[in-house]
């Protein structure tokens, strides 16, 4: 198997700098998109056969170093007592918004193996399916992103319904987030010891906040997470979108990777963080594009500010958009082998 990512997560000495793509498995693809025209979004991450079917096809179209389970960060927060759909405009509603204490005692710490059987499963037959391949990741929302979600009923532009409950009634605010801090680490355990080889948590709207309030109000929900799950021997990425203001605070958070945003200058983002942790990314999304020549010299730079850290993935700074040509996504993965060799 090709363990170089899993070299990297602990910073041991790899001869390239492995390289996956956030949302690696999705919509850029066709062959995604053959399978996504004969069954709805939420069916498709229930469904272990199809969910382990989309998760390999980046392993073998575009060569990438890992591969991470197809699914949504949003399942556990169904399995926590929130009716869920997805729609094609709005993108994920959750039913009836939580803001008040009713609300949050409803909601239940679902034991993952009971109420959510199909992604331990996915996760079996893809470590079958990859034993020769490539390590395989598991992942999970960060509390505050799941948080947003079960405040808001949706997405949202400014977080006005979860900032109001965190400032004006902090004490159901912090009940809220324990519940869902001790979901993500029964759900994440529970994925790991199905066979998952490294976990990737997204705390994809953290940078929304101020240093202090994510510090103060977020980050000890985030370290009681990955303190829980370092008693498994797998390596723990912690990732915040957005995350310039905060990596003073994210370097303490105990992950073994830390995933870094395009708005970040890799060598400042490795010089903040220190030698104690590896880190992955860097690329905007939108680089992809450009020429090929262009995504060269991008990848080229990144893979040389990233030169001093403990450790470095190659990832995106974000997910791959779904306009993104494919020939693209290969290029980079090319470049990202052959320049790091060289």
């Amino acid at each position: 198997m090709n363990d170089t990512f899993l070299k990297a997560c602990r910073g041991e000495k790899v001869d390239h700098t492995p390289v996956w793509i956030m949302r690696q498995a999705g919509r850029y693809l066709k062959e995604y998109q053959e399978v996504r025209a004969k069954i709805d979004f939420l069916t498709l991450c229930k469904t272990p056969e199809l969910a382990a079917k989309v998760t390999l096809q980046p392993v073998d179209i575009l060569g990438v170093d890992a591969a991470i389970l197809f699914s949504d960060i949003l399942i556990p927060v169904e399995a926590m007592g929130m009716h869920l759909e997805f729609s094609d405009k709005k993108g994920p509603v959750l039913g009836e918004p939580v803001r008040t204490k009713a609300g949050v005692d409803r909601l239940i710490i679902p034991d993952t193996e009971d109420s959510m059987p199909f992604v331990l499963e996915a996760i079996r037959i893809l470590r079958k399916k990859l034993e020769q391949k490539v390590p395989l990741i598991g992942f999970s929302g960060a509390p505050y992103t799941l948080a947003t979600y079960i405040i808001e009923g949706g997405s949202s532009k400014n977080f006005m319904n979860t900032k109001r409950m965190m400032y004006q009634n902090p004490g159901l605010f912090q009940g809220l987030m324990e519940k869902i801090t001790a979901t993500v680490i029964d759900y994440l355990s529970a994925q790991i010891k199905a066979g998952a080889q490294a976990v990737q948590i997204f705390d994809s709207w953290g940078g929304n906040l101020s240093p202090y309030d994510y510090e103060n109000i977020i980050f000890p929900h985030v370290k009681k997470a990955i303190k829980a799950l370092k008693k498994f021997d797998v390596p723990v990425i912690f990732f915040v979108n957005d995350c310039a203001g905060l990596l003073d605070i994210i370097k303490k958070a105990g992950a073994d990777v830390v995933g870094i945003d395009w708005r970040v200058d890799m060598y400042k983002a490795v010089k903040t963080l220190g030698k104690k942790v590896a880190v992955q990314g860097n690329l905007d999304p939108c680089a992809l594009f450009g020429p090929k020549e262009q995504i060269e010299e991008r990848v080229q730079d990144i893979l040389n500010r990233a030169d001093t850290a403990k450790g470095h993935i190659f990832n995106l700074g974000h997910g791959i958009l779904p306009e993104t040509p494919v020939e693209s996504a290969i290029a980079l993965v090319e470049a990202v082998h052959r320049l790091s060799r060289a």
